[in-house]
C-alpha cells in the first residue's frame, strides 16, 4: 500500500504504484455497484414499500449524509495516522453490517441506526481510497483518479439494473441489500491485501495536529467553503427524481445516462492534468446549475427534459469530481492528504446534509415548493462556479 505519510510515492515505474491503483480501482467497483443497486431503489422503498412521508426520507438520507461528512472532519485525520489500508479494511466491514440492518429495518429507529452505520462505513472509507491514490506518482495520479471514478459510474450505470433484478426475486429488499454487503466485504479483503505500511506515531494529538493544521490554511479553507455544494449537486438528483414522479425506469434510464456520460469525461479530465485547472472546475460547476435549472419544473412525465439534465448533471460530476481531488493533492504536502480531504469533505457533506432536510420539506408541500427548491440547487451551483478560488487563491 502507498500512503502520503509513508515511504516517497510511488514513481509512474514503481510497479506499487500501478498495484496501488488497479487494487483501489477494484475496491471501488465492488463497492459502488452495491451502493448504488441499493441507493437507486431506497427511494421508493421508503417512500412506496413503508410509507415514509418526503419529509422523513429526507431526514433518513440526510442522517446519513450528515453525519458521514461530519466525521470526516476528524476521520480524514486518522486515516494519515494508522493508515489507508487498515481504515479501509474496517470501513467496509462497517458498511457491510449498516447494509445488513437496512434490509432488516421497518421502523424509522431500524432505519436511523443502519445509516448510522452506513456513514461511519462511507466516512471511513473515502478518505482511505483516496489517500491511496494521492501517494502514488504525481504522473500516475490523474489517471488512477480518473479511473477510480469511472468505475464508480460504470457502478451506477451496473447498480440500478442489478438492484432491479433482484428485487424482482423471492426476498426482494432484503436481497438486494444483502448483496450490497457481500460486495462491501469483497473490497475489505482486497484492501487486506495491500502489503503493510509503518504509519507516524502521535496518537490522539496527531489527529488534532492534522485538523488544526488544515483550519489555519485560509487558502484552502475558503476553497473548502466555496465548493461546498459539490456534494448535493451530485447526489441531489437520485433524491429528487423518484420524488418528482418519474417512473422506476425513467429514473434507472436517466442514472445510467448521467453515469455513462460522466465516465466518458473523465480521460479529458485525466489527461495533461486538467483537472487542476481552475476552469474545469467553473465548467462543471455551471453544468450543474444549468441541469437543476432543467429538472426543477418537471413533473413527472417529460422524459426528454430529464435526459438532458442527466447528461448536464453527468458532465458536471465528470469535470468537478477530479478538479477538486487533483487540486486538493496537489496543494496538500506528503502526510496530510487525509486532514485536507477530511476538512473537504465535511464542508460539502453539512451542506448536502441541510440541503436534504430543505428539499424533502419543500417536496412535502407541492410542486411549487420543490420547483422553488430545485431551483436554489442550481442557484448555489452558479455562486459556487464564480466564488470558488484554487488553494493558491487562483479562480
Amino acid at each position: 500500500m502507498t500512503v502520503a505519510t509513508a515511504a516517497p510515492p510511488a514513481t509512474d515505474t514503481d510497479p506499487s504504484g500501478r498495484r496501488v491503483v488497479v487494487t483501489v480501482v477494484a475496491v471501488q467497483l465492488a463497492a459502488c455497484l452495491g451502493f448504488f443497486a441499493v441507493t437507486a431503489h431506497l427511494v421508493a422503498h421508503l417512500r412506496h414499500d413503508l410509507g415514509l412521508l418526503a419529509g422523513t426520507v429526507g431526514l433518513v438520507l440526510g442522517v446519513r449524509v450528515g453525519l458521514q461528512y461530519a466525521l470526516l472532519l476528524p476521520v480524514g485525520a486518522v486515516t494519515d495516522r494508522i493508515g489507508a489500508r487498515r481504515t479501509g479494511a474496517i470501513a467496509c466491514a462497517v458498511r457491510a453490517l449498516g447494509f445488513v440492518l437496512l434490509g432488516g429495518a421497518g421502523t424509522v429507529g431500524a432505519l436511523l441506526v443502519a445509516a448510522v452505520f452506513l456513514a461511519v462505513g462511507g466516512a471511513l472509507y473515502n478518505p482511505a481510497a483516496q489517500t491511496l491514490l494521492a501517494g502514488v506518482g504525481p504522473d500516475r495520479r490523474p489517471g488512477g483518479f480518473a479511473a477510480y471514478v469511472a468505475a464508480q459510474h460504470v457502478a451506477t450505470v451496473a447498480g440500478p439494473p442489478l438492484g432491479l433484478l433482484l428485487l424482482s426475486l423471492g426476498p426482494g429488499f432484503p436481497l438486494l441489500t444483502g448483496t450490497a454487503a457481500a460486495l462491501w466485504t469483497v473490497g475489505g479483503a482486497l484492501f487486506l491485501l495491500l502489503p503493510r505500511i509503518e504509519q507516524p506515531g502521535g496518537g490522539f494529538r496527531g489527529v488534532l495536529t492534522g485538523v488544526r493544521t488544515v483550519l489555519r490554511d485560509r487558502g484552502f479553507l475558503l476553497f473548502a467553503l466555496m465548493t461546498a455544494p459539490t456534494t448535493l449537486l451530485a447526489n441531489e438528483i437520485m433524491t429528487s427524481v423518484p420524488l418528482l414522479g418519474f417512473t422506476p425506469g425513467a429514473a434507472t434510464l436517466c442514472f445510467c445516462v448521467l453515469a455513462a456520460v460522466a465516465a466518458a469525461v473523465q480521460p479529458f479530465v485525466a489527461s495533461r492534468r486538467r483537472g487542476e485547472h481552475p476552469w474545469t472546475l467553473r465548467a462543471g460547476l455551471l453544468c450543474a446549475a444549468a441541469a437543476f435549472f432543467v429538472l426543477a419544473p418537471l413533473d413527472g412525465t417529460r422524459t426528454a427534459p430529464l435526459m438532458l439534465a442527466a447528461v448536464l448533471n453527468g458532465v458536471a460530476n465528470g469535470l468537478v469530481q477530479p478538479s477538486v481531488f487533483q487540486r486538493a493533492s496537489r496543494h496538500a504536502p506528503p502526510g496530510g492528504f487525509g486532514s485536507h480531504y477530511g476538512v473537504l469533505a465535511f464542508c460539502a457533506g453539512m451542506f448536502a446534509f441541510a440541503g436534504d432536510l430543505v428539499i424533502g420539506r419543500l417536496f412535502d408541500l407541492g410542486s411549487t415548493a420543490a420547483t422553488l427548491a430545485l431551483t436554489g440547487v442550481g442557484v448555489s451551483a452558479l455562486i459556487a462556479a464564480f466564488g470558488a478560488r484554487g488553494p493558491g487563491g487562483r479562480t
